[in-house]
């Protein structure tokens, strides 16, 4: 504990009253949140959209431009992990569990409740697919590019401390070292205790949803989710405490596997022509609509403008609140990469592997309901299940998903507990064992009490209010990266020779201690090995 910092004892602060408050008085605090989220929709939708676009663009300008070649370490660094398992601990991190929960149910909401066609027609399937393929495509993925992108930067190229408030050193300089850093670092954990206990409410949702599925006699209600909840903790904490080199890293592998081989059998015993032509067209129409379908709030259409409410901002703020989660883990595997690579590898592959999840299982659901399978009289979380049950070997693939979604749920919680513990230690090092038990029994114990409060609406609601002053702080990063950006030297071209590029050496607390060393600049764009 003596590693830990200020923040760590102020994020406590603020987190464990929300959950005494909904330990004793469920009811209030449903009602006090509701108000809370209402107001942040209501007045400030337009700004979760014009965030999330903002980054989007920024980032992706960042990668084409000469910075591109910037490597994130020294010059002579290479990538730690292998690309392969660099792709599997980030998409497992980033978005595994909500995949599962909504891959089936989202598609299947919109085709019933389209933000735009008739109900249940052609043109609605086309929009339902399409606002999936949005809401988990390049948005979410250019939210967590942008600041692990800043963290990464600020950790291995400047030596920096790794936190939230040391990606912002450039624009607020030493005063990242005081009362101001902690308190965008504070921010920064609290926003991401809630993000989380999102997700792992939806996952522990969904667990409930299968094995009711399984058995009649299960109920689904909050009696069986904090079973699980309390089961699912014990297992997390323990691969937390083997390390990411361990435990991270073998169930991110362990959930790619399955994870390709639920979509693999759901795609073969559907209708696997119409499904991938469902891919190849929605594809094409989400690019070529992606501009309207950022920018737009429906001012002057009541109805479109509490479709949006509902689920964009949401999906936005829901991102928000994860980013500081997903990006701090992200950039602590991310060393050695340059920025061009970095930003194409997290923007473009997970983004074709959402929308290929899309395509097949929301695809599927869209033509069960077709044919009266009736998904959506099912409970939100029973839904994958129920279409399961409509294909040859569905029993055994009901299992096989319930697998899927424990492993992606003990292997969120397992990252979380990493990175809020090294957020909340000094410097941003890698925490210690009992910080991370701490932090995962906080993270579970706010996912019960939002499920307790306010079921899934509570947990969504968790994350839109959590969300809006981090999307300041995600702001602010955007600025302060540029400005550092600004101060590298022309990185020379393969064939121009060589260079020298400023490399920070940092001092014994992570920050940086204003020497520099000479590093060979030509990088280029190399691949990782």
């Amino acid at each position: 504990m003596r590693r830990t910092s200020v923040v760590f004892w102020a994020s406590l602060a603020v987190v464990l009253p929300v959950v005494l408050w909904g330990a004793v008085a469920p009811e209030a605090l449903d009602s006090a949140a509701g108000t809370a989220r209402a107001f942040v929709v209501d007045r400030f939708g337009w700004f979760y959209l014009l965030t999330a676009t903002i980054v989007l663009v920024a980032v992706i300008v960042v990668a084409a431009s000469r910075w591109g070649r910037v490597r994130l370490g020294r010059d002579d660094d290479r990538p730690e992990y292998s690309t392969r398992a660099w792709f599997a601990m980030l998409f497992s991190a980033g978005m595994g569990i909500g995949l599962v929960f909504w891959g089936v149910a989202e598609p299947v909401a919109h085709f019933l409740t389209p933000p735009t066609a008739e109900p249940g027609t052609t043109e609605a399937a086309r929009d339902a697919l399409r606002y999936s393929f949005f809401h988990w495509g390049l948005h979410p993925w250019g939210i967590y590019a942008v600041l692990a992108l800043a963290l990464a930067y600020a950790r291995f190229r400047r030596g920096w401390k790794a936190t939230i408030s040391g990606a912002l050193r450039p624009l607020l300089g030493d005063r990242v070292d005081g009362p101001l850093g902690a308190a965008v670092d504070t921010i920064a954990v609290v926003a991401t205790v809630f993000g989380v206990a999102t997700s792992l409410g939806l996952g522990a949702a969904q667990i409930n949803g299968g094995l009711t599925s399984l058995d009649d006699g299960i109920a689904i209600g909050p009696a069986v989710q904090l079973t699980i909840i309390a089961v699912v903790t014990v297992l997390f904490l323990i691969s937390a405490l083997s390390g990411i080199n361990r435990g991270i890293k073998w169930l991110s592998s362990a959930n790619v596997v399955l994870a390709v081989a639920l979509f693999a059998f759901v795609l073969f015993t559907a209708s696997s022509g119409r499904l991938v032509g469902a891919f190849t067209t929605t594809i094409g129409s989400y690019l070529a609509e992606l501009p309207t379908m950022s920018l737009q709030t429906g001012p002057f259409d009541v109805q479109r403008s509490e479709w949006i409410n509902g689920w964009t901002v949401f999906y936005w703020a829901w991102w928000i609140s994860w980013s500081p989660f997903v990006a701090t883990f992200i950039a602590r595997i991310s060393r050695g990469r340059t920025i061009r690579e970095f930003v194409v590898g997290v923007l473009a592959v997970p983004t074709l592997v959402s929308g290929l999840w899309f395509s097949v299982f929301g695809g599927a659901g869209i033509l069960a309901e077709q044919d009266g399978a009736e998904l959506a009289g099912q409970p939100t979380e029973s839904q994958l299940f129920a279409l399961l049950d409509t294909l040859p070997g569905g029993l055994v693939a009901g299992i096989g998903a319930m697998i899927l979604i424990v492993t992606f749920f003990v292997t969120s919680a397992d990252s979380a507990t990493f990175v809020l513990g090294s957020l909340s230690s000094r410097g941003g090092q890698d925490p210690a064992r009992v910080v991370s038990v701490i932090w995962g029994l906080v993270i579970s114990a706010s996912a019960a009490v939002l499920l307790v409060s306010g079921g899934l609406g509570g947990v969504q609601t968790a994350s839109i209010v959590a969300a809006f002053p981090f999307a300041i702080v995600l702001l602010l990063v955007l600025v302060s990266l540029v400005k550092a950006l600004r101060e590298e030297p022309t990185v020379p071209r393969p064939d121009r020779g060589v260079g020298t590029a400023p490399v920070a050496t940092p001092s014994g607390d992570g920050s940086a201690a204003g020497s520099t060393v000479a590093a060979p600049a030509t990088t280029g764009t190399s691949s990782p090995s």
